[in-house]
């Protein structure tokens, strides 16, 4: 009986209400996925307020539309702007410190002299080279900064403005393309589905084209002054290699990581939705004649401006 009893009384439900855990609550929202929700709903919201003519696709023709004007009008500014800066380095700052550089070496020479210092024509060159190399890289800081054109802040800004937008953007479609979506019933292009990658991996590999084209072209417009001075350098390294000194060429690592970034964005893109693919190929592709926009300007600019007059040493015991 006792037994029975014990039996039953364990299948019996208890009257004491249970102790909810923290999982028994509905996940709370951060302040970063209600943004995202918010955002992910207005693009759906606004691809069918949009006008658009009959038989355009109004959600891929939204994410083109919102590349466009969100690239003008928060990264193209910061572009323009870095442009101006580079132009500045290279036309006033770098001619400048070029005609100050006979006196920062005859002032080591005489440094030398009075120092006492003993050598062989090559020593004495090299020594020269050497004690000016500070002085002109200091000589450069001040002049860069006088003209504001500091390439540090000239590289990074640009790309930090670019690196909030892309990512925003790119979480926020992913999002709007989470099953049940509307977008899994719109197809473009090769994409049978914006909600579903490209099962022909084609939007993926041109956007490996043209972050690749965009990696290339950049040597397009590059001027007479400044491949010769490219090859003025290639030369230097070329010298200290020959004598056993380890020589780094930020330019060329920049260049290789491009490439290799290259074929890192096809297999990325491969493994996000559509409508991802589709915001990273018309982004790139817009850079691509962002680019060659401003760098299209930059040589007509070249063209007819003609270089400051020199305001060194040299030139002031010349007046």
């Amino acid at each position: 009986m006792f037994s029975a009893r014990t039996a039953l009384a364990t299948l019996r439900p208890s009257l004491r209400p249970t102790r909810c855990t923290p999982r028994c609550h509905p996940p709370h929202r951060t302040f970063i996925a209600s943004t995202i929700h918010s955002l992910s709903e207005g693009f759906l919201d606004l691809a069918t307020a949009l006008p658009y003519p009959p038989g355009w696709p109004p959600y891929s023709s939204t994410i083109i539309l919102v590349t466009v004007v969100t690239r003008l009008a928060f990264t193209a500014p910061f572009s323009v702007w870095a442009k101006n800066r580079q132009w500045r380095a290279e036309t006033i700052v770098i001619p400048q410190l070029k005609s100050e550089m006979p006196a920062i070496h005859k002032q080591v020479q005489q440094d030398m002299r009075k120092a006492g210092f003993r050598g062989d024509k090559n020593a004495v060159v090299a020594e020269v080279n050497k004690r000016s190399q500070p002085i002109a890289t200091k000589r450069r800081k001040e002049l860069l900064a006088q003209h504001s054109a500091s390439p540090m802040l000239t590289i990074l800004l640009p790309a930090a403005s670019q690196l909030p937008l892309f990512v925003g953007t790119s979480m926020v479609l992913s999002h709007a393309s989470a099953t049940p979506t509307v977008l899994d019933s719109e197809a473009f292009a090769t994409l049978t589905s914006l909600a579903h990658a490209d099962a022909t991996a084609t939007l993926p590999i041109l956007l490996g084209i043209i972050t690749l084209a965009n990696v290339e072209s950049s040597r397009w417009f590059v001027s007479a002054e400044v491949l010769q001075r490219e090859q003025q350098v290639a030369k230097w390294t070329a010298e200290r290699r020959a004598r056993g000194e380890q020589v780094l060429e930020p330019g060329k690592i920049s260049q290789s990581a491009l490439r290799l970034l290259s074929v890192g964005r096809i297999l990325i893109a491969a493994m996000v939705p559509g409508s991802v693919q589709l915001y990273w190929v018309t982004s790139a592709t817009f850079g691509l004649f962002q680019s060659w926009a401003l760098d299209f300007w930059d040589m007509r600019r070249r063209k007819r401006v003609a270089p400051p007059p020199a305001t060194g040493p040299k030139a002031r015991r010349s007046a």
